[in-house]
């Protein structure tokens, strides 16, 4: 047979999958007309239809994919109707891209669908300033009010059809499912799951969230207990939606008419005025809320949250799930008494490794939540830290502020993590200075004190002895023994060489060990730098070469470095920097006269 086409129909062979005992696959005669997709006994006048799937603007077809053909050799078509779902095989590509195509257009030209509760809600909205009008559209519309009985549709229109990837199945049937889990909240004795299940499929599934809010209004609405936790348990869902996903603009009217409409000085409208304020604050979330937010949320109450800065302090404050960094940056600033400070600070994700800065637009809820995921996942201790971001004025800081508490713990940082570059005696110096600013004069310690207890864990990390054990771990495991034995013994006379300078340097108090360990640091050009690790291709009229480097963007200029090299490869004042940005997202370029810098990192 040859493929028939007229303007109004469609007709081919094509194999359809047919469910009994086992699948198999048999064959029929398929007309495509405007409005449905038949199939017959054959293709001759009279013969008798055995099935038609209506189409409508809901109504879905899955292309033709290579795995199925691998499997069975056969190229598939899936539509999906209200009623039924037609899985159609032919061994031809372009027939079935073709069936594919035309069954789309088909649907692409109907008219939205629009459920009772979408016409129920414009019919609200219509008549808004006639409360007996509104009362008269809830009275009679029982699909509005509260019930005990389950759904079986969704309120809103979803295409018929699965979903592919996360376990998840149509989002009609997972409509349906959410409603019997608010259901479930009413007799649940730990509430918390099931709201940060509901959350977790609306961040996963984006068209739902304008369904769980009708639900949530529907299920808050005459109420035959309103007053009873039972039913206050919708309202705290509904609290927590609103500080995680805002609704489309439809049903945002809808949301604000129903907390409008909540009795004066109720339990309820102490919950709806919340929301209210919450929907004009709230961004879309990058995570679901956490156990501790979600319990603050249901009180409606702030979360505590703590921020470190460098050194053993730290600060406790009180957060909203809309609290930004740079909120949080302005409030420590504050604490610390920073606020005309010519510097700049940031928020750090830290632990004790690795850090990247925070960008000033996130949510600090989010950054908590993916903090202790991360703790979770790694099994190492993150923290939030207050950090000094850009050093743009090193030399007007008092030795008296917190802000040199902070320069020397920043400073200090660099040294353990190898990014102040430094020869022998000067690392040397640092530790013995180290000592003394923590420890006091040596004379102090006590004699009998066992050595683990006289220099605490990690004290000395990051000075000489660390970068020769870094160049230890590189060797070959048949060395290890022998380059372990070398190494107590260069750390036995490190160890001693400092002890020697730490006696030497009686007398000095916190503040002169202090500026002493400062002014050794300030004698790299790229001290107070912001450094990152990229591999850089440069490309100019002279030729090109790539290279793993230090990135230091400073007060006045953006320096490169060999790491563990002193002076900077090269340096560009700003004047001479044509433009910059980042062209994708590991991906940051620096053009300066007729060179081009592309700088392959993580932290772009």
């Amino acid at each position: 047979y040859r493929l028939q086409q007229t303007l109004w129909t469609i007709t081919w062979w094509l194999l359809r999958e047919v469910r009994g005992n086992w699948i198999k696959q048999r064959r029929y005669w398929f007309v495509l007309s405007q409005d449905s997709l038949d199939y017959y006994s054959g293709p001759e006048k009279g013969a008798r239809r055995l099935g038609t799937l209506v189409l409508t603007n809901l109504c879905s077809v899955i292309w033709p994919d290579k795995q199925t053909y691998k499997e069975t050799g056969y190229w598939s078509i899936t539509v999906y109707g209200r009623k039924h779902c037609y899985r159609l095989y032919t061994k031809h590509f372009n027939e079935a891209v073709h069936w594919a195509c035309a069954i789309q257009k088909i649907i692409d030209t109907k008219a939205p669908v629009e459920t009772p509760t979408q016409l129920l809600i414009r019919d609200i909205e219509e008549n808004k300033f006639h409360p007996e009008v509104v009362e008269h559209i809830y009275q009679h519309n029982p699909i509005l009010k509260y019930t005990q009985g389950p759904l079986y549709a969704p309120l809103l229109p979803f295409p018929y059809g699965s979903l592919d990837g996360k376990g998840y199945g149509s989002v009609r049937e997972e409509a349906v499912k959410l409603f019997n889990c608010l259901q479930q909240l009413e007799s649940a004795r730990e509430p918390v799951p099931i709201i940060q299940g509901v959350l977790q499929t609306c961040l996963d599934l984006r068209p739902l969230r304008d369904e769980v809010y009708c639900q949530l209004v529907k299920q808050t609405s005459y109420t035959p207990a309103p007053y009873t936790a039972a039913h206050l348990r919708y309202w705290q869902l509904l609290t927590c939606m609103s500080c995680t996903f805002l609704p489309g603009a439809v049903v945002l009217k809808y949301l604000r008419f129903h907390l409008k409409s909540q009795s004066p000085e109720s339990e309820m409208d102490n919950y709806a005025s919340f929301i209210s304020e919450a929907l004009e604050k709230t961004k879309c979330r990058e995570c679901v809320p956490s156990w501790e937010e979600i319990q603050m949320l249901m009180s409606r109450q702030e979360m505590l949250c703590t921020v470190h800065y460098p050194g053993p302090g730290s600060c406790q404050l009180y957060i909203s799930s809309h609290t930004t960094a740079n909120e949080v940056v302005r409030r420590m600033q504050e604490k610390l008494s920073l606020q005309d400070s010519k510097n700049t600070f940031a928020l750090f994700e830290q632990n004790s490794l690795w850090e990247q800065p925070v960008a000033g637009s996130a949510l600090i809820a989010d950054i908590l939540t993916s903090l202790s995921t991360k703790e979770s996942e790694s099994k190492s201790q993150w923290k939030l830290c207050f950090k000094l971001y850009c050093l743009l004025d090193a030399d007007s800081i008092s030795v008296d502020s917190i802000e040199y508490l902070l320069l020397f713990e920043q400073c200090h940082e660099m040294v353990v993590r190898g990014q102040l570059p430094a020869c022998e005696e000067d690392l040397q110096a640092l530790a013995a200075l180290r000592l003394q600013c923590l420890m006091g004069d040596f004379s102090h310690m006590l004699e009998g004190c066992p050595a683990t207890q006289r220099f605490p864990s990690g004290l000395l990390a990051g000075t000489l002895w660390s970068h020769t054990a870094t160049a230890a771990h590189k060797q070959k495991v048949e060395q290890d023994m022998r380059l372990r034995s070398r190494l107590k013994e260069e750390a036995a006379a490190v160890m001693g060489s400092i002890l020697e300078r730490w006696k030497g340097l009686a007398g000095y108090s916190r503040r002169d060990s202090m500026a002493a360990y400062l002014t050794i640091a300030r004698q790299w050009s790229g001290f107070g730098s912001v450094l990152t690790s990229a591999y850089l291709s440069l490309q100019s009229s002279s030729g090109s070469f790539s290279q793993k480097l230090w990135l230091g963007v400073a007060a006045t200029s953006v320096s490169l470095y060999r790491q563990g090299e002193a002076e900077a490869l090269e340096s560009f004042p700003y004047g001479q920097i044509c433009s910059y940005g980042v062209s994708d997202s590991n991906t940051f370029k620096i053009t300066a006269g007729d060179r081009d810098l592309l700088f392959e990192t993580t932290k772009v």
